[in-house]
């Protein structure tokens, strides 16, 4: 995919930068520009370049593969886990629960399990992550009034990626690839 924003044309699968954290751990993917800020900053060291370049009047730049934070980031992976529409798509891992077939996250709703006029509550474990056409055919019922089976209980998660990837693995560059771990899911941002 080409990029021209700015003048300058790039693949855009080769200029993002994988943040680290000071202890190695990958934090998130950034964008070029996003990258060029944080090293301006100071917040970061360049621990790989890509071969694309920015140029601006007097300098030329090399784009940022891995940047490593200077200072260590407290990141919540292992205590609360933000109850919201993207973490539930998640979760769900972009599936419809009652036809269970994959969806585009423009293509997709939440549905209340037990529906809020039946006194069901906006939570982990009564909100799935439905397409639009099942969740009209449910309406207000619950999944058994509606005669439409729930392909698995909603639950409250143990734990989500922490680094969500725009581009499969296989597409991303070398150098990140002994920095993520290969369990991770890849979900469109």
């Amino acid at each position: 995919m080409v990029n021209t924003k700015g003048g300058e044309t790039f693949n855009t699968s080769l200029t993002h930068a994988l943040v680290l954290n000071a202890s190695y751990e990958p934090l998130k993917v950034v964008d070029w520009q996003k990258a060029m800020v944080l090293l301006f900053q100071g917040k970061v060291e360049v621990l790989e370049e890509h071969q694309e370049v920015v140029h601006t009047v007097r300098f030329t730049f090399r784009l940022p593969s891995i940047l490593k934070l200077h200072n260590y980031v407290k990141t919540r992976a292992h205590s609360y886990i933000r109850f919201s529409r993207e973490n539930i798509y998640i979760r769900d891992e972009f599936h419809c629960q009652y036809c269970e077939k994959r969806f585009h996250p423009k293509q997709l709703t939440l549905d209340h399990v037990i529906p809020a006029v039946q006194g069901g509550k906006k939570n982990w474990t009564n909100i799935v992550t439905c397409c639009i056409r099942c969740n009209q055919v449910k309406g207000g019922r619950t999944p058994a009034q509606a005669g439409m089976r729930l392909n698995k209980k909603p639950v409250i998660p143990t734990w989500l990626p922490k680094v969500q990837v725009k581009f499969t693995l296989s597409q991303a560059p070398d150098s990140w690839k002994e920095y993520l771990s290969l369990t991770i899911p890849v979900v469109a941002v």
